[in-house]
């Protein structure tokens, strides 16, 4: 039997960690996420955990943490934002690299510059390709969810990669929802126990962690990262169903909204997904055959999934709450683009960047936004592909 409560996203997953009762936390405060450790320090101080809280002076040495700890054998946890994970970079890699399972929940932020204390998705996407399994959540209750099964996936023995459990800055981190939570025994057990094969304090079998790789074998160690990303695919789906299992929720690689007959249909990552759901519910009651992707595992990257759920659309529209700068996309368009490269007949694809630094987007956008496909599905036309909306510009699409 579920709890039901009303908490913020930051809230539900200071939650989940008491639950799930990790070994180390080290933390460094940076907003919005600085309520996360707050509220679990709150715990470590009631002595409703035992976790070692590491109140440390900055996100490298957090991250730094939660790598020496989890090496050691034990269970590590953080959480951060924007700048501070920008400062936690290079632990990023080489935590990955080292097969060390730590779980951080991020809390979406602008990356500063100029600052911004707002959401959009740049610090995570930056981050895309440092190793790091990434699930993005679009409400409190897939935040908690979600950070409940990373550590079943990450510590796979299959997979054995970091995690990185994403929510929107305010959005979500702030918000109170009404939620249901699971029973505290019940998180237990189906986390378990971590039992690390290897680690550093198990003296029957001595290693060394991060030693210099030279180049006879360093390939072969990236090879490695690689094939384990590619396992947590089918690790990730096989703890979505235990999870549905568990609690009646149920959680793919992705959602598919309304696209059994769509024609038209957007692509999205993060909180915006549900204004995106009402513009389809308005626009499915005038009869048009609109359909929505909400995209929640991005590394791994569902590509040959999100082709097969695509392949009947006739033009579909990437939305990116990240600018890569790369003068042709966002991040997210340029893997769906991708994914959908092999198709027999793909649809036409264009490219909006939205929300930077906590732009609004509203039904309206959307709404918008599913006209100029039909426009596109009728006169074959894309126009200009790579596209920017919410600007205060003259001309553009608004």
């Amino acid at each position: 039997m579920g709890i039901r409560s009303k908490l913020s996203g930051n809230e539900a997953i200071a939650y989940a960690m008491k639950q799930i009762n990790p070994d180390v936390m080290g933390a460094f405060p940076i907003t919005p996420s600085t309520e996360i450790p707050q509220y679990f320090a709150s715990y470590v101080a009631n002595g409703e955990v035992d976790t070692e809280f590491v109140a440390v002076e900055s996100e490298h040495s957090a991250m730094s943490t939660c790598f020496a700890a989890q090496a050691a054998g034990g269970r590590a946890i953080t959480a951060t934002s924007s700048a501070g994970m920008a400062l936690m970079w290079e632990m990023l890699y080489v935590t990955s690299s080292a097969r060390l399972p730590v779980t951080m929940a991020l809390v979406n932020r602008a990356l500063t510059g100029p600052i911004n204390i707002n959401c959009d998705h740049s610090d995570s996407m930056g981050a895309r390709d440092s190793g790091w399994i990434q699930i993005y959540s679009e409400t409190n209750q897939e935040a908690y969810d979600n950070f409940i099964q990373a550590m079943p996936i990450g510590e796979n023995q299959a997979v054995r990669l970091p995690v990185m459990v994403c929510q929107d800055g305010f959005i979500t981190s702030h918000a109170v929802e009404n939620m249901e939570l699971l029973e505290d025994a019940a998180v237990k057990g189906f986390v378990g126990e971590y039992t690390p094969e290897h680690y550093l304090l198990k003296k029957e079998n001595p290693l060394a962690v991060g030693p210099y790789d030279i180049s006879n074998y360093y390939m072969e160690h990236k090879k490695q990262q690689a094939e384990a990303m590619k396992n947590a695919k089918a690790v990730i789906l096989s703890v979505a169903k235990k999870f549905e299992d568990l609690s009646g929720r149920s959680y793919g690689l992705f959602e598919a909204y309304e696209m059994e007959d769509a024609e038209v249909a957007l692509v999205i990552i993060g909180s915006s997904a549900g204004t995106a759901k009402e513009t389809v519910r308005q626009l499915r009651c005038e009869g048009k055959k609109v359909g929505l992707i909400k995209v929640r595992v991005f590394r791994p990257f569902p590509m040959e999934e999100l082709a097969e759920a695509m392949s009947g659309v006739r033009v579909v529209a990437v939305m990116d709450k990240a600018e890569s700068f790369s003068a042709c996309g966002g991040p997210l368009f340029a893997e769906v683009r991708s994914a959908l490269y092999d198709l027999q007949d793909r649809p036409k694809a264009i490219n909006y960047v939205y929300g930077l630094g906590g732009r609004d987007i509203c039904v309206e956008d959307f709404a918008m936004i599913y006209g100029k496909l039909f426009e596109i599905a009728e006169t074959g036309d894309q126009g200009e592909v790579y596209r920017h909306i919410g600007q205060r510009e003259l001309g553009g699409d608004r």
